[in-house]
């Protein structure tokens, strides 16, 4: 029993040793540096995101009227030959609105809001096309954003950037004590979505009180809009 014993011990003994010796093995010799780059790129399509609102003590009437004022504006998506796949009623709410907190508080009627997001496509409508808004009841533009329907063609552009700017700044900064790199130990993209370009001078600021449009028009320039990459890569130390 005891020869038994023995040999069961010098089993697990036997057994345990690669563990021991993967457990004793040198961590790898690593430098760790983060690489950027950007893509400036001239946007091909505007977004455009709009609200239609009413009140009226019958709420009937509160929802003919928004729906009115939403069918114009879907009229004017087509006179500008917005694809009907890019037009989108994206927000609806209707809710009693009363004057007043306590138990007095006064009726005043029912808030239809409806909210239409649509892609134009031919970037040089835009201005056109929201000085027309303006003009069609609207109650406020919620946003007007530049964007690019190639944006995986840059994101992939930018990324392969970053990988360079890793590289480089792992070969000079190495080289300065006499290093060199080798292979690389691991690559981790943190790339934060890239937004399209937001029209300052009209993204929530146009708003209407009643049922008049507004006197003034945006003015909207193009530009240009930022597709970023970010990498990290950790290289071996030669």
């Amino acid at each position: 029993m005891k020869l038994k014993a023995l040999l069961n011990v010098a089993a697990l003994l036997l057994a345990l040793a690669p563990h021991a010796a993967a457990d004793d093995k040198p961590e790898p010799r690593l430098i760790t540096v983060t690489g950027e780059a950007e893509v400036l790129v001239v946007p091909d399509e505007v977004v455009f995101d709009l609200t239609v609102q009413t009140l009226n003590k019958e709420l009937r009437l509160a929802k003919a009227q928004s729906d009115e004022r939403l069918k114009k504006l879907i009229d004017l998506t087509r006179r500008f030959k917005v694809d009907p796949k890019d037009v989108q009623t994206d927000y609806i709410k209707l809710e009693p609105r009363y004057r007043g907190n306590d138990e007095s508080r006064l009726f005043i009627g029912y808030s239809v809001r409806k909210d239409l997001v649509f892609t134009l496509r031919d970037v040089t409508r835009a201005e056109e096309l929201l000085s027309e808004i303006l003009e069609s009841g609207i109650t406020r533009v919620n946003g007007v954003r530049f964007q690019t329907s190639q944006l995986r063609k840059y994101r992939d552009q930018a990324r392969a950037s970053a990988i360079r700017a890793a590289q480089e700044k792992a070969t000079a900064l190495t080289a300065e004590i006499g290093q060199r790199i080798g292979k690389a130990y691991s690559i981790e993209e943190t790339t934060a979505p890239t937004r399209g370009y937001y029209a300052p001078n009209v993204q929530n600021i146009i708003e209407m009180s009643g049922s008049e449009a507004p006197a003034s028009e945006g003015t909207l320039s193009l530009g240009q809009i930022k597709v970023t990459a970010r990498v990290t890569v950790r290289f071996e130390l030669l």
